[in-house]
């Protein structure tokens, strides 16, 4: 199982007639907590049955900005087997981009399957990196020119999205897996107005469907082993998402939210 990566970002203001372009509001990432039930969407292996929750916490530290993320799955095989899957993913990323905190364990029926944790730096921004790892064993992974931390992945993709493109690429290290820095490719749908929404603190924000595949660089991937969709709010909180983990593909339904207030 692997995790998801929350992607936030401003939106461009748009020109009023009769007047100058406005430009670019700065980049003002929403502390929130939010709670997601989770539904089996399709099967395309064993899996008959599955359900669970997500909880997700982003608060701003000032320096940075650290997450919080705990998944538990229930699935049911077609032998009538149940199985509890779970991960809980704690990051700290400096508001810099430059440098990253994480911690990552993940447990079959509460047996831990894969943990890695350690921290991550980028000398300036575009420049390639090191990742260095304390679990699953102490090693070091080069990153690659162009790598991004998960909030500047954030950022480009939201500015891609308000800029009109609909498609990027680029290598992303979260500290997920033991193998360095993802490849992604992000195809992104639309950028719309605001639409009325149960939560108040959505219903005046823009916001826009994307969806993110994430391939193995160190092995060449050509086929995904993981692909996210989801409708991103401008101040970064995520709702309609769809997780496909290849053999099936869960729904995330957003039940709880709470704004928090800025930390600084």
């Amino acid at each position: 199982m692997r995790r998801f990566i929350w992607l936030a970002a401003p939106f461009l203001l748009t020109a009023l007639s009769a007047a100058p372009p406005c430009l670019a509001q700065p980049v003002e990432l929403a502390g929130h907590r939010a709670l997601y039930t989770l539904t089996l969407a399709s099967s395309r292996g064993d899996v008959t049955t599955a359900g669970g929750t997500l909880a997700f916490e982003m608060a701003d530290a000032c320096e940075g900005w650290t997450t919080r993320q705990r998944m538990r799955i229930n699935v049911t095989n077609r032998d009538g087997q149940d199985i509890e899957i779970g991960s809980d993913y704690a990051t700290f990323e400096s508001k810099d981009g430059l440098s990253l905190r994480f911690n990552m364990r993940q447990t079959t029926e509460q047996a831990v399957t894969t943990e890695t944790e350690g921290d991550a730096s980028l000398p300036a921004a575009g420049a390639a990196g090191e990742a260095r790892y304390t679990r699953p064993t102490d090693a070091r992974k080069p990153l690659p020119a162009g790598t991004l931390m998960p909030n500047m992945h954030t950022i480009a993709i939201i500015e891609a999205a308000r800029a009109g493109k609909k498609f990027l690429s680029m290598p992303l290290f979260d500290g997920t897996t033991a193998d360095g820095a993802q490849d992604t490719s992000v195809a992104i749908f639309s950028w719309d107005a605001p639409q009325p929404n149960k939560f108040p603190a959505l219903a005046a924000l823009p916001s826009g469907r994307v969806r993110i595949a994430f391939f193995d660089r160190e092995k060449g991937a050509t086929t995904p082993d993981y692909e996210l969709g989801m409708r991103y709010y401008v101040n970064g909180i995520a709702e309609d998402m769809s997780m496909d983990f290849g053999d099936f593909v869960m729904k995330a339904t957003l039940q709880e939210l709470t704004v928090l207030p800025k930390g600084c």
